[in-house]
């Protein structure tokens, strides 16, 4: 990829340009004043890492634990059917644009003590933005190329606090190193890292439908409670994508072996927006002091401070903050939970963004190894995330020591 400063610029921002690139199409569309996306730093934190989830149209707060709970609820874990398991996920990113940017994620857990009511929980996930070359248009400087990426480790504990409710927390380190020095203009970036939490719960309950057992369950995961980053040697900071996901889930048997399930999610990014300068009437001296003063106060506002601050501070008052949820609906069948056949819609208001998208996906899994893959369709044609496919490869440890087991026999 060639970029010129400006785009740089806007990767040490927070990667904007990367995993939101339908902003600048909504912009370009809308032309008012209601285009007002939140932005945050590290934004890569925010796609779905995994083939299921995403296949269900980003969801995952109240699905069956897997794997890839870790993501999208850690406290499902607790609950987990195996002993443990593994799981590697590659997501090849943009590729309507580019070939070389990628997500790869690691992700696992494991059951302890003789209970089997509380688990241990990892994941790995690596953004590769791929080659990027800093060209200075008009310039005879040397080009540049550099390899950002983003990564975070973390590590999570759930445990069921009853038969039927559970909760985790995870413990997260983040490094963007988005860095670069350019000598002709003297600019320069440095590696961001930060620190943050995730609480989450999960409930599930088997009510008598006629006389059949149903599954419901609800979830709640607060992500990415955290420190700041910042890419220019601590002059400007950025808000870590902290997000609430609400989810509820329905599943019902078909028939023998066949069962359907329907969920929903809701998430709200818990950052607080930014003051824009048309809201302000900076062509008189109070007007731009009142601007100015908003500013610093968002610039020096603390995460935790942020998080409440967000429910409230959107200039288009209670409609706008509307505007700011998410919504994912899915539905997935599985024919004796071999086989799988999964549909999705993700919606997000025009003006906060516009990644709209319909989601599809299969799986199919034998006793030790299960293989998802999953199929994006963006609601605008002009979406360079049109097209985005994801595959994930999970390995369980249960039918992997049974399968050893039969041949010791």
């Amino acid at each position: 990829m060639t970029f010129n400063h400006n785009h740089i610029l806007k990767f040490a921002a927070g990667g904007t340009l990367l995993l939101c690139p339908l902003g600048a199409f909504a912009e370009n569309d809308i032309k008012d004043n209601e285009f007002n996306p939140v932005n945050t730093g590290v934004t890569t934190l925010s796609i779905a890492p995994d083939a299921r989830g995403s296949s269900l149209g980003n969801l995952g707060a109240a699905t069956d634990p897997d794997m890839n709970s870790q993501y999208w609820n850690p406290a499902k874990y607790a609950f987990g059917y195996s002993t443990g398991g593994l799981s590697l996920s590659y997501t090849p990113w943009l590729r309507k644009i580019v070939n070389d940017i990628f997500l790869a994620n690691l992700a696992g857990y494991w059951k302890l003590g003789s209970n089997d009511n509380q688990a241990l929980s990892a994941s790995l996930r690596y953004f590769s933005l791929g080659e990027v070359t800093l060209d200075d248009t008009g310039s005879d400087a040397a080009m540049q190329t550099i390899n950002p990426y983003e990564f975070a480790l973390d590590l999570g504990y759930s445990r069921k606090l009853s038969e039927k409710f559970s909760m985790g927390v995870v413990l997260r380190y983040i490094l963007s190193d988005l860095s670069y020095d350019d000598a002709y203009t003297g600019e320069s970036n440095t590696a961001a890292s930060a620190f943050s939490a995730d609480i989450s719960g999960y409930y599930v309950t088997y009510p008598m439908v006629g006389r059949n057992e149903c599954q419901f369950s609800w979830g709640f995961n607060i992500s990415n409670i955290g420190t700041k980053v910042s890419y220019d040697h601590g002059e400007n900071y950025a808000f870590l994508p902290t997000n609430l996901k609400l989810g509820a889930q329905f599943m019902f048997p078909l028939a023998d072996y066949n069962t359907l399930s329907f969920g929903l999610d809701l998430n709200k990014l818990l950052v607080p927006t930014k003051p824009r300068e048309r809201d302000y009437d900076t062509s008189t001296a109070e007007g731009q002091q009142e601007y100015d003063d908003a500013v610093e106060k968002w610039e020096t506002m603390s995460p935790f401070t942020g998080i409440f601050k967000s429910f409230t501070d959107a200039p288009g008052g209670f409609k706008e903050e509307l505007q700011e949820i998410n919504v994912s609906f899915g539905a997935e069948y599985a024919y004796n939970q071999q086989f799988f056949v999964r549909a999705g819609y993700n919606y997000e208001n025009a003006n906060k963004g516009g990644r709209s998208y319909f989601a599809f996906g299969a799986g199919f899994s034998l006793n030790v190894v299960q293989l998802d893959a999953s199929y994006m369709l963006a609601t605008a044609q002009s979406s360079p995330l049109d097209q985005t496919l994801r595959f994930t490869l999970t390995f369980d440890m249960d039918g992997l020591r049974d399968l050893l087991g039969k041949r010791r026999r």
